[in-house]
């Protein structure tokens, strides 16, 4: 009885949660089909380019059209059990594990990997340019990304956290998170 009391607030987030993704992939869409984009002159950036902060990054992402996909994919799973070296729903999954699946699930692309050696193989980007469907990395264990999730947009990630916790969505702001986290990287071009 208590899970099924908890199944409507569970299924009502994540309806809410895959509702704003898909309204915010519509707008996302319909203003990059109509987007000038970022031009550039002698003088300085012209009137439609864009902010500087953004023209400031090492790599500004392209849409691509499997991002919504992979967040909303990434949601999908969201209260699966963490397990070390898992790399499926039947399993578990680590933070690596997660990456993988979802990528390959949604995407069809084969990632593989620690998270250490995604944000080797990842091209950086700069936090403020993150889309859904790019990854974020951390320093938990005291090493170089050993944490990575997958963003999904408005200031939030999906990782596969700790056995206590499983597949779980945290702000990017959550006080933990912000004092480790290390940078942003995309494997989409």
């Amino acid at each position: 009885m208590n899970q099924a009391t908890r199944m409507p607030h569970k299924f009502s987030r994540i309806t809410t949660t895959v509702v704003t993704l898909g309204l915010m992939g519509l707008v996302a869409v319909l203003t990059g089909c109509s987007s000038p984009g970022m031009r550039t002159s002698p003088d300085g950036p012209s009137s439609t380019s864009r902010p500087q902060a953004d023209q400031q990054t090492p790599y500004n992402a392209p849409y691509h059209p499997k991002r919504n996909d992979l967040a909303l994919f990434a949601m999908s799973l969201l209260d699966t059990p963490y397990s070390w070296g898992g790399r499926g729903p039947a399993t578990g999954f680590d933070c690596s594990g997660l990456v993988s699946h979802v990528y390959r699930e949604a995407a069809g692309l084969p990632v593989k990997g620690t998270s250490a050696d995604l944000g080797q193989k990842s091209r950086p980007i700069d936090r403020t340019n993150l889309q859904p469907g790019d990854l974020v990395f951390f320093n938990t264990l005291g090493a170089r990304h050993s944490h990575v999730g997958i963003y999904v947009g408005d200031g939030r990630f999906v990782h596969a956290s700790n056995p206590r916790t499983g597949v779980r969505m945290d702000q990017l702001t959550n006080r933990y998170y912000a004092q480790r986290f290390e940078g942003a990287g995309t494997l989409l071009d």
